[in-house]
């Protein structure tokens, strides 16, 4: 019989850059979906507060005795966070089925003014901490059959100036998920993307967008996305969700455009 739309009931769900915007989205749907899971981010009050959301998503059935989620404080630019992320997942849940990347940060700069280091930092946490990550959760995955959900970005599709690295880093995801899918597909673990546009959440203003520009690039957003506005968190996160789903059992390599139709414009 085949699973209702989006059902993650009995599946465990590692998910990275959960403490806020599109990877706190996704916990708490996962969770509202029958998922178990591990949740991994920098700031501990954060994600204190995401995993309240998804035990009030869960409700009664967290007092019925099902997991609650399991919380990781780590930096994954460090390799012994990412591996201590990994084991702490499998130690407390004993599998692991699904595994969203979503860990992300954005810099501003073009080639007349960045730096290696901002490369090095880009780079390190956008594309380096998924490549350890998924080289160690592959071999749970390959147990389950599982799933692997990496969230990219319009960015690594298109081209926008100002942004140069973070445009490389998306590019090299996009990449990733081809080649990664290709390997696995054998083994019937599947590899797929979501390239948001943009959303609502903190990125723009940690990397550097004063309130007043971050409004700008909001408003400025209704007329270079085709349906006239930015995207939600939650709207990603229903893209992943079926990504990570037996209802996309036929799907791996793709980078799914979740972005307003952004990815097809060419606004002047």
């Amino acid at each position: 019989m085949a699973a209702s739309l989006g059902n993650l009931t009995g599946k465990v769900a590692l998910i990275t850059g959960a403490s806020s915007g599109i990877g706190a989205a996704t916990a708490v749907l996962f969770s509202k979906l029958g998922a178990s899971v591990a949740l991994t981010g920098r700031k501990s009050e954060n994600l204190q507060q995401v995993g309240s959301q998804c035990e009030q998503a869960v409700g009664k059935k967290v007092q019925a005795g099902n997991c609650k989620p399991l919380l990781l404080v780590g930096d994954l630019s460090k390799e012994e966070d990412t591996k201590l992320v990994l084991d702490e997942t499998i130690k407390q849940y004993g599998k692991l089925n699904i595994l969203v990347n979503c860990a992300g940060v954005i810099e501003f700069g073009s080639i007349e003014n960045t730096s290696l280091e901002q490369y090095d930092r880009v780079f390190n946490i956008n594309v380096r901490s998924i490549y350890h990550l998924t080289m160690l959760a592959v071999p749970h995955l390959v147990e389950t059959k599982g799933s692997i959900v990496n969230v990219s970005s319009v960015n690594g599709i298109r081209s926008f100036p100002g942004v140069l690295a973070y445009n490389m880093s998306k590019s090299a995801i996009d990449q990733f998920t081809r080649c990664v899918a290709l390997e696995l597909a054998p083994k019937q673990v599947r590899v797929n993307s979501v390239n948001p546009g943009v959303v609502v959440t903190e990125l723009q203003k940690r990397g550097g967008l004063t309130d007043d520009a971050y409004a700008k690039f909001l408003e400025r957003s209704k007329e270079t996305h085709a349906l006239g506005r930015p995207g939600q968190p939650e709207e990603v996160a229903r893209a992943i969700a079926f990504m990570a789903s037996d209802d996309s059992s036929f799907v791996t390599g793709a980078s799914i455009p979740v972005d307003g139709g952004r990815h097809a414009m060419c606004p002047r």
